[in-house]
């Protein structure tokens, strides 16, 4: 993989886990709430879902093929 390349899903992959860290957090907060709003808590669950999603894929791409 080039460096630019390398560069640019590095930075994405820390953005991504950025987020994912923040979600976590908010449905936290949400689940403490007296009334939590369930679907605004699934919405974030399913999000969290599709960012770990992304961040195992750009993970498995920074890691060099090998010929077996």
């Amino acid at each position: 993989m080039e460096k630019k390349k390398l560069s640019v899903v590095k930075n994405t992959l820390i953005e991504l886990e950025y987020e994912h860290r923040d979600l976590d957090d908010a449905i936290v907060k949400f689940l403490q709430d007296s009334e939590p709003d369930q679907l605004q808590i699934t919405r974030m669950k399913k999000r969290k879902l599709k960012i770990k999603d992304q961040i195992i894929k750009l993970k498995s791409d920074l890691i060099p093929d090998m010929d077996a």
